[in-house]
């Protein structure tokens, strides 16, 4: 099966502190992989030495058959960071506007998608809005509307269901279980251990290791305790 991410060997300190010793992930196309770790595990330093936001000290990256760093791949990409970066003094329409220009996407199809993506994370009536007077949970959705947008066969999300109600959050996934039925692939980080549920492959990082890489059902089933969270909790007494 293509692989669209092939992670080998990655290592990464800062200074004298080791956060990646030697991290090996694959992400095929139509599956969704789940990244979960404690805090302080390395698991944004994943995506940003992934993407070339941070510079590996070793190891080797392919995103969508390409050796990164590689800028002009990154429009193709739906990528949604940790941290919020939106212009605030701009609506949420107009933000999404703005990034769907920057993917490609204009007209009447930008139209539709801006409709289509703030109807999926519940942000329609709050459109014209500026974001500047968005909460915190309200500026996350934002975030992940502007990831969706140009339907992008990648999706690389850092914690994109902190702040958002359980609700919505179903929704979301709802709509990631369609986007990989359609082939497109999902990166997805997490601190929400039921949501490892609905991956198709855990990947479980604790001290730079990815120390487990397999399907929810599998793991709970090798370290004999009934859900993510109880592995979770399993793995990281016995590592």
């Amino acid at each position: 099966m293509e692989q669209l991410i092939q992670l080998q060997h990655l290592r990464k300190s800062f200074g004298k502190h080791p956060v990646l010793r030697d991290v090996n992930l694959t992400v095929s196309r139509g599956e969704i992989v789940g990244l979960i770790g404690p805090s302080g595990s390395g698991k944004t330093t994943v995506i940003k030495t992934m993407l070339g936001m941070e510079q590996a000290d070793s190891g080797t990256t392919r995103v969508l058959n390409t050796t990164m760093p590689n800028r002009a791949l990154l429009s193709q990409i739906g990528y949604m960071a940790q941290s919020d970066a939106l212009y605030n003094r701009l609506s949420a329409r107009e933000n999404l506007a703005f990034f769907g220009r920057m993917k490609g996407v204009g007209g009447a199809a930008l139209k539709e998608e801006i409709a289509h993506v703030s109807q999926v994370v519940g942000l329609t009536d709050a459109l014209d809005q500026r974001t500047t007077g968005f909460s915190g949970g309200m500026k996350r959705r934002l975030s992940l509307a502007i990831a969706l947008l140009g339907d992008p066969e990648l999706l690389i999300l850092d914690e994109p269901t902190v702040g958002i109600d359980p609700a919505l959050r179903r929704q979301i996934w709802h709509e990631l279980a369609q986007l990989r039925d359609r082939g497109h692939s999902v990166l997805i980080t997490t601190h929400v251990m039921d949501e490892a549920e609905h991956t198709d492959r855990v990947a479980l990082l604790l001290h730079g290791d990815i120390i487990a890489l397999a399907p929810p059902q599998v793991l709970e089933k090798q370290y004999q305790v009934p859900t993510i969270e109880d592995v979770f909790l399993k793995a990281e007494r016995e590592d």
